[in-house]
C-alpha cells in the first residue's frame, strides 16, 4: 500500500508542477540513500538533468505567475506534466520494490501509466480553474494560485517520500478544498439575466 501511496503523490505532485518531484527524486537519489533509481532511470541523478531540471523549474515558476501566459503554459505542460508523473512514480525506490511482484513484472509499463493517468488528472484539474481565477480577480488571483500550487507539489512530493501513508488524507484535502472554493465562487457569481418577451421569429 505504501508503495502505491509514494507514486501516487509524486505523481499528483507533477500534476501541478512537474519539475518540483522531478528534482526532490533526483536529488534524493544522488546525494542520499533514500531513492535509489532503476537502472534505466539513472540519469535522473545526473549533473545535467538536475540541472535541465533547476532552469525549467525557474521558467515554469515565473511563466505560471503571469495571467494569460499561465494558460498558454498550462496547455504546454499537457504532455510534460503527465510524462513526468509517469517517470517520477517509476523511479523512486517504493515504485522498485512493486515491480519485484509478479504481477508488475508481467505490467512493467503499470507504474508508468498510473503515473501518467494521476499527474494527468491534476493537471486537468489545475488547468481547468486557472483561467476562472484569472477572470474572477482580473489576473490578480495568478500569482497567488500559483504559489500555493508550488507550495503543494514541494509538500506532496515530501510527504510522498517520507510519508507516504499520508498522501491520501493530503489528496482528500484538497479535493474537498477545491470543491468548497468551486461552490463559493458560484455563489457569488450574479445571478443570469432572464431574457422576457416572444423569440426571435414568433
Amino acid at each position: 500500500m505504501l508503495v502505491a501511496l509514494t507514486g501516487i503523490g509524486l505523481s499528483a505532485a507533477a500534476g501541478l508542477n512537474a519539475y518540483i518531484p522531478f528534482l526532490v527524486v533526483a536529488l534524493l537519489a544522488r546525494f542520499t540513500d533514500l531513492v535509489t533509481l532503476p537502472s534505466g532511470l539513472a540519469w535522473m541523478e545526473s549533473s545535467w538533468a538536475i540541472g535541465v531540471g533547476v532552469v525549467l523549474l525557474l521558467a515554469d515558476v515565473v511563466l505560471d505567475k503571469v495571467p494569460a501566459v499561465d494558460t498558454v503554459n498550462d496547455a504546454v505542460q499537457t504532455f510534460i506534466r503527465p510524462a513526468t508523473g509517469g517517470i517520477v512514480f517509476a523511479a523512486t525506490s517504493a515504485a522498485e520494490e512493486l515491480e519485484t511482484s509478479s504481477w508488475v513484472q508481467d505490467n512493467p509499463w503499470l507504474p508508468i501509466v498510473a503515473g501518467v493517468v494521476v499527474s494527468g488528472l491534476v493537471h486537468a484539474g489545475k488547468a481547468a480553474a486557472r483561467p476562472v481565477v484569472n477572470a474572477g480577480t482580473g489576473g490578480l488571483g495568478a500569482p497567488v494560485v500559483s504559489t500555493l500550487e508550488d507550495g503543494a507539489s514541494v509538500g506532496l512530493s515530501l510527504i510522498a517520500v517520507f510519508l507516504p501513508v499520508l498522501v491520501l488524507l493530503v489528496l482528500a484535502v484538497a479535493i474537498w478544498a477545491l470543491v468548497v472554493l468551486r461552490r463559493r465562487w458560484r455563489a457569488r457569481r450574479p445571478p443570469r439575466k432572464r431574457q422576457d418577451g416572444p423569440l426571435p421569429g414568433i
